[in-house]
């Protein structure tokens, strides 16, 4: 009975998330399908632990404890089943009990705001949290992803303006910091949130979005180091549209030159009901 308890609680956890839109903040919401396929799994899973259960009911004491003895796979003792069933039941308690956090300007400042040059500069080749630029080649062996990224390259150098979507917010993002001569005196458009940084060693406003690649896990700050027109400011957490020019400067704190825009036109928006954005491939 435990078993169905905790495989019909994935399914309305499952259904709970999909309805009250809250899985859009765990994974990439082009993998939504795969949340419904383990939701259709787990309420076959539980019907079936159910219909096993009503059997077992029905059967000897000595057949029952043979029964436990085939499905249990060594979980004969009390306190083992007790501490399998409660691992179990954690993503459960987790997921219904404690709520979503709206992400802001106090995550950046939290884990502090950097670039790495390259994997190999943080001595880590699976570091996972990611600024600025989001990095999807990790996820691939060089030849196929430099092929993917000069074939997206196409669908934007042809054109003057570049005008940065929901849809290809990280695309864009991460082809501008690969190929950024490419992009050099190109004009772009595009949403996101201010976020002034304090490094003394050049103060300046970067407009952001938060970004999922595949989930949570690898969930970034990606954006524009940006320089607003004289006397034009927005406080952190403000939501901004702007149009400008890219062009390439020095960032001392960062010790490299990164693309940078000129805003020529910007202003304050509303903030966007699902502030992340998401990596097609």
């Amino acid at each position: 009975m435990i078993r169905f308890l905790i495989l019909i609680g994935y399914t309305m956890l499952m259904m709970y998330l999909q309805v009250s839109g809250r899985l859009n903040q765990y994974i990439n919401v082009h993998y939504g399908y795969l949340a419904i396929l383990s939701m259709i799994l787990s309420f076959i899973l539980a019907i079936v632990q159910l219909i096993l259960w009503n059997k077992e009911a029905d059967k000897t004491s000595t057949e029952h404890h043979e029964h436990d003895h085939d499905h249990d796979h060594g979980l004969t003792k009390p306190y083992q089943r007790g501490i399998a069933y409660l691992l179990l039941s954690l993503p459960l308690v987790v997921g219904f009990m404690f709520p979503t956090i709206s992400l802001d300007t106090s995550i950046v400042e939290a884990k502090g705001f950097n670039f790495p040059l390259s994997k190999e500069s943080v001595g880590d080749p699976d570091v996972e949290t990611q600024y600025l630029k989001p990095d999807t080649s990790i996820y691939f062996d060089k030849t196929d992803y430099d092929k993917q990224m000069k074939q997206a390259l196409t669908r934007y150098i042809k054109d003057n303006h570049v005008d940065v979507t929901e849809e290809n917010y990280l695309e864009v993002m991460e082809l501008i910091y690969t190929y950024p001569s490419e992009f050099i005196g190109k004009t772009i458009s595009y949403k996101g949130f201010a976020f002034n940084s304090t490094q003394k060693e050049q103060p300046g406003m970067f407009v952001f979005r938060f970004g999922i690649i595949h989930c949570v896990a690898d969930s970034g700050v990606f954006g524009l180091l940006t320089h607003m027109p004289a006397g034009q400011s927005f406080e952190n957490n403000d939501w901004v549209e702007l149009t400008g020019t890219i062009h390439s400067d020095y960032y001392t704190p960062f010790k490299r030159e990164i693309p940078v825009v000129d805003v020529t036109k910007v202003k304050k928006v509303e903030e966007p009901k699902n502030q992340y954005v998401y990596r097609s491939f």
